[in-house]
């Protein structure tokens, strides 16, 4: 959470040339915002439509950017495992500055909750990813340029 998935997928979908689909985004424009959705209909019922939001994106293809607990969900990282997935971290101490402005329910205690989230979710993020950036103090120009590389690097092995 809160690692800069929206902002870089998008930058690196126009770098390639693919469409890009943020599963929280879906969400949003189909249901309402989060905050609303987990206070009226609860964390499970967002799960159900994260879930639904995760399929109809991968059906769609191109760049995908995951809500941070859409990992949770078995089915998801079994529709990962072929799948080159890009895990981006970052530290503690940089993403203080991401939370002062985010509306996150789950995050709703600051700093200490998104810590807690993080090492609770660690080892799936892990288990799933192909590779993995740290977002913590690149220049957004800089990892795009990378992330890209690492898509056309790939490519290029896999045709």
């Amino acid at each position: 959470m809160a690692s800069g998935k929206s902002k870089l997928g998008k930058r690196v979908a126009r770098e390639i040339g693919a469409p890009f689909h943020d599963t929280d985004k879906m969400v949003v424009a189909a249901h309402g915002d989060i905050p609303t959705i987990f206070a009226t209909h609860g964390e499970d019922q967002f799960r159900v439509w994260e879930r639904e939001a995760v399929v109809e994106a991968l059906r769609l293809g191109g760049v995908v950017s995951l809500g941070g607990g859409a990992i949770l969900n078995q089915q998801t990282r079994s529709d990962l495992t072929d799948q080159p997935v890009i895990y981006l971290h970052i530290t503690r101490d940089a993403v203080q500055h991401h939370l002062s402005t985010s509306t996150r329910p789950l995050l709703a205690d600051g700093i200490d909750a998104w810590e807690r989230i993080f090492n609770e979710r660690r080892a799936l993020y892990e288990a799933v990813a192909t590779v993995d950036f740290d977002t913590s103090s690149a220049h957004a120009e800089n990892l795009t340029r990378q992330v890209a590389g690492w898509i056309h690097q790939r490519e290029a092995r896999h045709a």
